[in-house]
């Protein structure tokens, strides 16, 4: 029934009830454990990875979401202050002026290790959409590479290390794709936020060069092996949309409130919403008759025989009243009594 349920969604096929997608940060497990418990039991979600098949990597240390320091799969050393929560990248890997130092740049060739025959019969023994356990993310891998303010001068000055690296880059995300293409996953999967709160990150002209072709070449090795591709991208990405319609991702998991819900309308029908219920102020600072509003509201503009998928991020400040509420309205308007 889940599988079913999200490539009808996806496929705009008129889905017995919107599919559910419940994103639980160690954040809320450690504040609202029971809540968590319950929203699991309540709404389980139709959509899972299947990123415990593969080998990790060798030079990981750490806990992404503990206080102190973590260590990535490709060296990149992560500094956190706060439980349950992802840290920021304080000291670059490569710092030479034109990327000398590329070497010191651990490219985990171990992800290729992956348990075919465990995920095959991962995806044959459970009923939902199964997502692959590799995301390419190739603009935020270059941030925690370089560092945010640095790649933005490299980008703009066309740094010939960095776009020698890129090529890398680009042709071991093409690699892994091809790989977990060949399981049978559902979906393949990439990531990259994009935007800051009113507009994107970087000149949309430097995306469309640079960026564009490479997701474009993401899509297409899903397509040729009947596969949908799944995206995510925060911020105010409004002036992407269009190009990322055209390149062929099926579903979107965006932040639909920053960019106003009447704005996205015009891509009703063309892409999936993939969420998100608003967690910058719906989810911290509403309540759930605020939350059913919002939902209704969503189904209005952008449901169009399906559309739409129910899903939220459960993260620092979020009320548990309002996740519940998030999931019970999905489900009450859109078929479950």
């Amino acid at each position: 029934m889940s599988r079913k349920l999200v490539y009808k969604a996806i496929e705009f096929d008129r889905p017995e009830r919107a599919p559910r997608d419940l994103w639980v940060l160690p954040w809320a497990d450690i504040h609202y454990p029971d809540a968590v418990r319950e929203l699991k039991s309540k709404f389980p979600s139709d959509i899972k990875s299947a990123s415990a098949y593969r080998r990790e990597s060798s030079v990981v240390r750490g806990d992404m979401h503990k206080v102190g320091t973590y260590v990535d799969p490709w060296g990149c050393v992560f500094e956190n202050i706060h439980e349950g929560i992802h840290g920021e990248i304080k000291d670059p890997v490569v710092k030479g002026e034109n990327w000398e130092d590329i070497y010191k740049i651990h490219i985990p060739r171990e992800w290729f290790d992956i348990d075919t025959d465990g995920v095959n019969s991962y995806c044959r023994n459970n009923d939902v959409f199964v997502l692959a356990g590799f995301c390419a993310r190739p603009f935020e891998r270059l941030q925690f590479i370089r560092g945010t303010e640095q790649l933005y001068i490299d980008l703009a000055l066309r740094n010939d290390g960095l776009m020698e690296f890129i090529e890398t880059l680009h042709k071991f995300n093409c690699d892994l794709m091809e790989a977990w293409a060949k399981t049978d996953v559902d979906s393949l999967f990439m990531m990259d936020d994009w935007g800051a709160q009113n507009n994107l990150l970087i000149s949309p002209d430097i995306w469309v060069e640079i960026f564009k072709p490479m997701y474009k070449d993401y899509c297409d090795i899903a397509k040729a092996a009947g596969k949908k591709m799944f995206m995510h991208s925060d911020g105010n990405i409004l002036k992407i949309y269009p190009h990322l319609i055209e390149i062929g991702v099926d579903a979107l998991n965006s932040q639909i409130f920053c960019m106003g819900l009447e704005n996205l309308a015009q891509y009703a029908g063309k892409i999936a919403f993939w969420g998100e219920m608003d967690r910058q102020h719906m989810l911290v600072e509403k309540n759930p008759a605020d939350i059913d509003k919002a939902v209704r509201k969503i189904k209005e503009l952008l449901w169009k025989d399906g559309g739409c998928i129910a899903q939220c991020e459960f993260s620092p400040g979020g009320k548990p009243e309002n996740v519940m509420q998030m999931f019970e309205t999905w489900d009450e308007i859109t078929g479950v009594k």
